[in-house]
């Protein structure tokens, strides 16, 4: 999925690289207008681009925005040295780029790669969500925020799925620490987390151990109808989860797995049989 999302980012690039669907072209006129100057700004960001050489490449195409801000040529100055930045892993610069873009051309046809490219930018940034998940809340509310205004694009498609896994990864750091408050016998906090889990994060791959946990907080806590609730939604979601079986087993203490007892007969029948040779 992660080479798709470059592909898609790569495509676009490629369209804000162009001028009316047009190959560029290296345009080679006098520096002696503001006009040319910025034409030669924007061909010399293009050649760094393709050398790798991106600061150099952002350094140009901010240029072109300084001298001619209200022209076309502004707008997609901007978003070419946001994915120079990207391009090389500066995402900080990316960011601070694209918010420029977002705030200063807000109904540009443009504005939706904007968004798409600051989200996937925080999504890279991600280093350790148990210690930090500032990025991955931003990268989150980009990526909702394309779903709920451009949900017929390409980028919606792409946002959704990276929605999935983010909100898996938030899932799992709430299992953990409301296993981590279960361990120290912090009740209510630990609760709180597996709700958590229930509330935002139900289609998740965490959803019925949260259920499971809830379950058997509350039967030992004393809250049987509460316990029972969540085992109920827990059976009607998730019947042949591992974790329904293990919360039946509070409820009844002679439960027995019947594949287990299949098994148990099945020995049984073998080991009667082998007792008739003697």
């Amino acid at each position: 999925m992660k080479n798709s999302l470059r592909f898609l980012l790569i495509i676009s690039f490629i369209f804000l690289a162009s001028c009316s669907g047009k190959k560029e072209k290296k345009i080679e006129l006098n520096t002696s207008s503001l006009e040319d100057q910025m034409i030669e700004a924007y061909n010399n960001g293009l050649k760094a681009l393709n050398e790798g050489d991106v600061l150099f490449a952002a350094k140009n195409f901010n240029t072109v925005e300084k001298i001619y801000p209200q022209s076309i040529w502004a707008q997609r100055s901007i978003l070419m040295s946001a994915y120079s930045y990207y391009s090389q892993d500066y995402y900080g610069d990316a960011i601070y780029e694209l918010n420029r873009f977002i705030k200063k051309y807000p109904t540009s046809d443009n504005i939706v790669y904007a968004y798409f490219l600051i989200a996937t930018s925080y999504y890279e940034l991600i280093i350790d969500e148990k210690k930090d998940i500032s990025p991955l809340l931003k990268s989150k509310e980009n990526f909702e925020f394309i779903l709920n205004n451009f949900q017929e694009t390409d980028y919606a498609t792409d946002s959704k799925y990276k929605l999935q896994l983010i909100n898996n990864i938030l899932a799992s750091k709430e299992l953990y620490l409301g296993k981590y408050y279960l361990s120290k016998k912090k009740w209510i906090p630990s609760i709180n987390r597996f709700k958590n889990i229930i509330e935002n994060y139900s289609d998740t791959e965490y959803a019925p151990e949260a259920l499971h946990r809830l379950v058997e907080l509350n039967y030992k806590l004393g809250l049987f109808e509460e316990s029972k609730k969540y085992a109920s939604t827990l059976g009607y979601n998730y019947l042949s989860s591992k974790w329904y079986k293990e919360s039946y087993k509070l409820f009844n203490k002679n439960y027995k797995n019947p594949i287990e007892e299949i098994k148990k007969e099945k020995k049984e029948s073998i080991l009667n049989r082998i007792k008739k040779f003697f």
